[in-house]
């Protein structure tokens, strides 16, 4: 199984909010993930995050792959130095 973290729509239409989510790379963008890791709120003004560092570094020590989208939405947290 290979393990992907991605992020999962669960807003409605025109307010979006997403999970990142660790899931098998074999499933569709809305199915059952592995584990919940996060939260982002793109809609309110500067952008809602709520992530579990851990969580992620151990599922990329265990050979999961990162989204271009979650490795952006990391990269812009530690800019505005969020860990």
């Amino acid at each position: 199984m290979a393990v992907k973290l991605r992020l999962t729509k669960i807003g409605r239409k025109h307010n979006p909010y997403y999970r990142l989510v660790a899931i098998d790379s074999q499933k569709a963008r809305d199915g059952k993930p592995v584990e919940i890791l996060g939260n982002y709120s793109p809609i309110v003004n500067p952008p809602l995050w709520s992530i579990k560092y851990d969580r992620i570094q151990y599922w990329l020590n265990n050979g999961a792959i990162m989204s271009d989208k979650v490795k952006a939405l990391l990269k812009q947290t530690e800019r505005l130095g969020m860990e």
